[in-house]
């Protein structure tokens, strides 16, 4: 479809209304026209003036506005595009809305158009549109700076760097193969395409060793509360999260699912998962609940065994059920006990690799700060690194691994083998052509995008 033939959009583009301002926004061929049916004098381009949009058949004023007028191709969408910042009232939205509804040839955006059409018009790579997705559901300080780093090209600029360096390489490989007779051109143009073959190899390698820092930033680091009936976690999950976020009984058994919480702990992200008590029972409901608590525990980055400080010991193996993850002992409700009742369930355990060891009380606070920084402290050892990561994706990660692949296939080959060189490193840049959207993206293009906001 040609530019001149796509729908012209619109949508809705600031946050929940009501607001002070409410901005829609109109892309495509006839932005224009979809403002000239509201007001007819059309401002200087991308110079703000206040317009009254009007009903086009009562001539009524739906309100007073700024409207911008940007043409193509230097926008944000590369088309055509209006911005009408309106006053943030739901009814004057809904009268916009439905006036420009009426325009034949204009239609409502779906969610992520307005970056799709920014990506299939060349504004963005597709790394920036998911720089721009993670900066939108951004939750914390250092989230933000990340998917900021991406939005602003870190790793296409990097990945479009690569590919051009690799089209080089194999441009001498081609030069060697089709035209091997011709006297101007040097036997040996192999030896120089895998030496920059290898250089690449090398970077790629280098960027792939980095313990998977940015999608585990980007995830959240998961803390799972864990350990035997009755020890008060769901008491400190609700403490963490300062707020009742779990119901707390003295009855055991009271949690039967996993519940989640995020935090924000000093910029890095955390989910706590307040999980089942640990114990044989005969309830297949409550034995699906420690089947799942066992399951999430095994799979979190951290686990925090709490027990009852004044309980005898559980005699459960906590590093058996949690499969030798990180793993915290939490002695809970040691202003319920004397120093000589307390429970030997922890100190017993930690004498072996001695893990970490928190007296608390969940219910009065008491020695919860210390464990809040302790685990803020993890996080920002686990998430924090002194180079950006420029890996912040699963999709990011199969991309670079195939051109490594490619590449380290290249490497094996030697002189007489040109063709197969030439293939590999074919492959090589294909794979990096994926990674910024240039080639082969349209089975994952929707994935991306429908996470988007409408509007956006």
């Amino acid at each position: 479809m040609s530019a001149a033939d796509r729908p012209t959009i619109f949508a809705l583009s600031s946050g929940r209304l009501p607001a002070a301002i409410a901005v829609v926004r109109i892309s495509g061929p006839r932005a224009r026209f979809g403002l000239e049916t509201l007001a007819p004098k059309i401002p200087e381009p991308r110079r703000a003036a206040l317009r009254k949009l009007r009903n086009r058949a009562t001539k009524d004023v739906l309100d007073d506005a700024l409207v911008l007028w940007f043409p193509g191709p230097n926008t944000e969408t590369g088309e055509d595009m209006v911005e009408l910042h309106l006053h943030g009232g739901r009814a004057v939205v809904a009268a916009v809305i439905g006036e420009l509804g009426k325009v034949a040839e204009l239609r409502p955006a779906e969610p992520g158009e307005f970056t799709r059409r920014a990506f299939e018009n060349g504004r963005l790579d597709l790394t920036a549109v998911e720089g721009l997705a993670d900066l939108i559901f951004a939750e914390t300080e250092a989230q933000r700076a990340q998917a900021m780093r991406q939005f602003s090209g870190l790793l296409g600029g990097r990945a479009e760097s690569w590919r051009q360096r690799l089209i080089g390489a194999l441009a001498l490989v081609e030069a060697r193969i089709d035209f091997s007779d011709e006297a101007d051109v040097p036997e040996d143009l192999l030896s120089p395409a895998l030496h920059a073959a290898r250089e690449l190899l090398d970077e790629i390698e280098e960027t792939l060793r980095d313990e998977r820092r940015g999608e585990r930033l980007r995830e959240g680091l998961t803390v799972a509360i864990a350990g035997p009936t009755n020890a008060g976690k769901s008491s400190l999950l609700n403490r963490l999260a300062r707020r009742e976020a779990a119901i707390v009984s003295p009855h055991a058994g009271t949690t039967r699912d996993v519940i989640e919480v995020h935090l924000d702990l000093e910029g890095y992200p955390v989910t706590l998962l307040d999980t089942a008590g640990i114990r044989e029972s005969d309830d297949p409901v409550e034995q699906e609940g420690v089947r799942r608590a066992q399951a999430r525990a095994a799979a979190a980055d951290l686990v925090l065994w709490v027990v009852d400080a004044g309980a005898a010991d559980a005699n459960i193996d906590a590093r058996t059920i949690t499969r030798d993850k990180n793993l915290w002992f939490v002695s809970n409700k040691i202003d319920l006990v004397d120093s000589t009742q307390k429970s030997s369930s922890c100190a017993g355990e930690a004498s072996v690799g001695d893990p970490p060891v928190f007296d608390i009380s969940a219910t009065l606070g008491i020695g919860v700060e210390a464990l809040v920084a302790a685990v803020a402290d993890y996080a920002r050892r686990s998430l924090d690194t002194s180079e950006p990561a420029l890996v912040t994706r699963e999709r990011h990660r199969i991309a670079l691994q195939q051109a490594a692949e490619a590449l380290g296939r290249a490497l094996a080959e030697g002189p007489g083998r040109e063709d197969i060189v030439a293939e590999e490193l074919r492959l090589a840049t294909r794979a990096l052509g994926r990674l910024t959207g240039r080639v082969d993206v349209d089975d994952v293009l929707d994935v991306i995008f429908r996470d988007f906001c409408i509007g956006k």
